[in-house]
């Protein structure tokens, strides 16, 4: 580990002093000079195939309305789906025993999950670069979380008369 020394400061007599940026002679002399480079020269001695980095296109307050009602309609597509094929998954697999239907049930969730990418991708949305994987991300968790309870919570309701667990007050 390397030791750096700490540059001591003469004291200031004044709470005054303290505000100035000058430094005195001595310790003027001290201190190095930095050299300003560029960057991007030695990036590009580095790696010349780089592409630069095109600037980004600034969408106007209704070209963002558009978008972001957009994801809104993307987010709750995804709920309902998530409410739907969560139910759905209770029935369609139903002959599947054991640790296959739950693995067969959660591959159904992630193809259901890529389709609505493919539906998002559909809307033709004009993101901005920065928000790209919004179209992946917006509802993410809901989505699966929804779709587990729902699955959970049908399947508990169907087969709540074939377990001996607790009485149901309703008939």
């Amino acid at each position: 580990m390397a030791k750096h020394k700490k540059r001591k400061s003469a004291p200031t007599p004044d709470p005054k002093d303290s505000e100035k940026n000058d430094l005195p002679e001595t310790e003027k002399q001290d201190i190095p000079e930095v050299e300003n480079s560029d960057t991007s020269d030695v990036e590009n001695k580095i790696n010349p195939k780089k592409e630069t980095k095109k600037p980004e296109k600034v969408l106007s307050e209704e070209e963002t309305a558009t978008y972001k009602k957009k994801l809104n309609k993307l987010f709750w597509i995804r709920i309902g789906l998530a409410v739907i094929a969560g139910t759905a998954a209770t029935f369609i697999f139903e002959p599947i025993e054991g640790e296959e239907r739950r693995w067969a049930s959660i591959g159904f969730m992630i193809v259901l999950f890529f389709i609505t990418i493919g539906i998002g991708k559909g809307m033709k949305m004009q993101l901005p670069s920065s928000d790209r994987k919004k179209l992946v991300t917006q509802g993410i968790g809901s989505y699966v979380f929804l779709y587990l309870f729902m699955w959970i919570v049908s399947y508990t309701l169907v087969n709540m008369s074939t377990s001996g667990g607790i009485p149901s007050p309703l008939p």
